[in-house]
């Protein structure tokens, strides 16, 4: 059942969705259904979900499916009665993001990305999964996109599946005031925590902003109770050299806590997805590591007494 079965307007607080993915097995214990949250405050140059960066609902065009038909022409409010529709890969900007030309297209050509959804119906719709959870210990992950840009709608989702008895994880970047940050902690079972780059103008340069307050409020989490992992996306040219990852680990050996702390590599598998959707999305290919290239990260941050795992993706 896709995502637009969860998203009737029926009750209190609600948000936007843009993808339910089951049989999830690499976003926290065990078997896991992931909700991914539209909008995102950082705009990294290796997102792999560029679909969850901008809030608002927004047109995916699928080119290789177009008959040619003029369906969506037809229908556009901006070009009725014309023979293209507005939104074409030479011209995307004048888009309303409406969804008229989806419904039209006999193709499926053309897809809306982004649904608003209640929160209780939603924590509905992931419970139906609880038999895989119980039989492997998993539950539910919020992720996005950035979970904590929907802050109401998050912590309302938590509620609902704490609830329902679901376990439950948050995977965020971080980038959020300290107050949401610490009612997610207290609700949350896990917290997946994204670390992209430990240097402030690194960072700013490859996802547009700097890490001082995302450092500050892994400080944070690790002071409380919560439980944390953390996440590195291992991006060759970008985060995997000898310093960056030296920091990296005298950071994590300073906090509070010890964390278990996962080695991601980078895949491109963003790169199809940014040239199907409508928006102007910038989107940098970098190589995938190797296995030997991860496994001397790994080497070197256990150098500094951290529970390291290599693997899963990002």
């Amino acid at each position: 059942m896709g995502i637009s079965a969860v998203c009737e307007p029926v009750a209190e607080i609600r948000g936007s969705v843009f993808n339910l993915q089951r049989c999830s097995v690499h976003d926290g214990p065990g078997i896991r259904t992931t909700v991914f949250l539209k909008g995102c405050p950082l705009r990294c140059t290796w997102c792999h979900n560029p679909e969850g960066i901008d809030a608002a609902p927004e047109l995916m065009l699928h080119g290789e499916r177009c008959l040619g038909c003029g369906a969506c022409g037809e229908v556009c409010p901006v070009t009725v009665g014309g023979a293209e529709p507005v939104v074409s890969p030479s011209d995307r900007a004048a888009c309303l993001s409406c969804g008229s030309c989806v419904e039209a297209c006999p193709a499926d050509a053309r897809e809306l990305i982004g649904r608003v959804c209640d929160a209780r119906d939603l924590a509905d719709q992931v419970a139906r999964d609880r038999p895989f959870f119980e039989a492997s210990g998993g539950g539910v992950t919020f992720s996005g996109g950035e979970p904590l840009s929907q802050p109401e709608f998050l912590i309302a989702c938590l509620q609902a599946c704490r609830e329902r008895g679901l376990h439950t994880a948050v995977d965020t970047c971080g980038l959020a005031p300290r107050d949401a940050v610490g009612a997610i902690a207290a609700l949350a079972d896990l917290v997946l925590y994204d670390l992209k780059h430990m240097d402030p103008e690194a960072h700013r340069r490859h996802t547009g902003v700097d890490n001082r307050l995302i450092l500050d409020n892994l400080r944070l989490l690790s002071a409380s109770d919560a439980e944390v992992w953390v996440r590195v996306p291992f991006i060759p040219g970008v985060n995997d050299d000898a310093a960056n990852l030296d920091a990296l680990g005298a950071f994590l050996a300073s906090l509070p806590r010890r964390h278990r702390v996962f080695l991601l590599p980078y895949h491109p598998i963003a790169e199809g997805k940014t040239t199907h959707l409508a928006a102007s999305t910038v989107f940098v290919p970098f190589a995938a590591p190797d296995a030997e290239t991860l496994g001397a990260a790994g080497r070197r941050l256990r150098t500094f007494g951290l529970d390291v795992v290599i693997g899963g993706s990002l």
